[in-house]
C-alpha cells in the first residue's frame, strides 16, 4: 500500500483507521474520503488530505483515485444493523450499489479493495458456536444479505477480473473514541459511558445473550494486517472470521463492576435488536485468519474493560 484511500472516514470505523493508516503510512498518503453532511474535522481533517468520495457516484470515486493515485481502497460505507432495517432500500444502495463502483473503479485503476462483512452475514441456521469459516449463511436482516452479498460480490471481481478484494467478518466493536451510531452491539460501547458518569445502565440485550466483540486498535490491526498480508498465503479472500473476545450482558457488567463496584444494570430489552443478536454467532472459530494471514488479537474483555474506563475517564470527566 502506498496511497490510500478510506470511504466513510468520518465514521466509527473510518475515523480511527484513517489516523491508524496515516501514522503507519505517512499522513500525505491517506486520503480521508467523506459524503456531503459529514465532513472530517479536526485532527482528522488538519492531519492530511481529504476529498468528497460517494460511493453512489463512481465517476468521482474515479476522479479521486486518480488524482491521488490511490492502490487500495478500504470501503467502509454502510449502514449499521439496526439503522439498515427501518432503510432496508437505503442500505442495498450504499452497501452493494455502492460496492459495485467502488470494484468498477478498481479494476480500472488496479486497486486492492477492503469491503468488511460482519457477523450479520450469519443466519439462525448457521451453527452459533464455533462458527466455521464456510458455513451457511442464510440471514434474515437487509445487513445480513447486503453483507453476504458483499463477501460474494467481491469474490467474483477477484476470480473474473483480478480485483485484488479482501475483508473479514467483524464482530461488534467496542471503542472510545467515536460514539455507537445503531448497531445491534452498541450496548457494549454505551455502557462503559454510563459506568464511568456513575449512572444505572438499562441494557436492551437478553441476559445470557452471547456476541462475539472486539476492541477498536485489534479491529484496525486486522483490516490493516490482511491487506498487507501475502497474496500467496491466502486461501480465501473475503470473509475472514475474526473473534477476540466473546460475552454476554452479565459478563461485561462483572468486569466493569471489578473496578466500578458501585455500577447497576438492570435489563429492558429491544425486541428488534434481541431478535438480531439471537441470529448470530455466539462465538467464530477464526482459525483460518490465524493460519493464512496470523491474525492474533491483543485484548480480551479485563484488559479492554481497563483500558475503556482509563480513557473514558479521561475524556469525560
Amino acid at each position: 500500500m502506498k496511497n490510500i484511500l478510506v470511504i466513510g472516514s468520518t465514521g466509527q470505523i473510518g475515523s480511527e483507521l484513517t489516523m491508524e493508516l496515516r501514522h503507519r503510512y505517512g499522513n500525505d498518503h491517506v486520503v480521508a474520503g467523506y459524503i456531503t453532511g459529514a465532513e472530517p474535522k479536526g485532527e482528522l481533517l488538519e492531519s492530511g488530505p481529504s476529498a468528497i468520495a460517494d460511493v453512489m457516484n463512481g465517476e468521482m470515486i474515479a476522479e479521486v483515485v486518480k488524482k491521488h493515485n490511490i492502490d487500495t481502497i478500504y470501503n467502509l460505507a454502510a449502514l449499521l444493523s439496526v439503522v439498515a432495517e427501518s432503510k432496508p432500500r437505503l442500505a442495498w444502495k450504499i452497501g452493494i450499489d455502492g460496492l459495485w463502483n467502488i470494484l468498477d473503479v478498481a479494476k480500472e485503476n488496479n486497486c486492492a479493495v477492503f469491503t468488511p462483512s460482519s457477523i450479520g452475514s450469519f443466519g439462525l441456521n448457521t451453527p452459533h458456536m464455533n462458527t466455521p469459516q464456510d458455513t451457511v449463511q442464510r440471514p434474515r436482516t437487509i445487513y445480513g444479505v447486503s453483507k453476504v452479498t458483499t463477501e460474494l460480490l467481491s469474490n467474483y471481481y477477484f476470480h473474473k477480473y483480478g480485483v485484488d478484494t479482501r475483508s473479514v467478518r467483524f464482530p461488534g466493536i467496542i471503542s472510545y473514541v467515536t460514539p455507537p451510531g445503531g448497531g445491534t452491539t452498541d450496548y457494549a460501547v454505551d455502557i462503559y459511558y454510563y459506568a464511568v458518569r456513575g449512572e444505572k445502565f438499562i441494557c436492551p440485550i437478553k441476559e445470557g445473550t452471547l456476541m462475539d466483540m472486539m476492541y477498536m486498535p485489534d479491529a484496525l490491526n486486522a483490516a490493516i494486517t490482511l491487506m498487507e498480508a501475502n497474496p500467496d498465503r491466502l486461501v480465501h479472500h473475503n470473509g475472514f472470521n475474526v473473534a477476540a473476545m466473546s460475552f454476554a450482558p452479565e459478563t461485561i457488567y462483572a468486569a466493569i463492576k471489578k473496578q466500578k463496584p458501585d455500577f447497576q444494570m438492570e435489563y429492558d430489552v429491544d425486541p428488534l435488536k434481541q431478535s438480531i443478536a439471537e441470529s448470530w454467532p455466539d462465538k467464530m472459530d477464526d482459525s483460518c485468519a490465524r493460519q493464512e494471514w496470523d491474525w492474533a488479537p491483543k485484548y480480551d474483555l479485563d484488559s479492554m474493560t481497563t483500558d475503556m474506563l482509563d480513557k473514558l475517564s479521561k475524556k469525560l470527566l
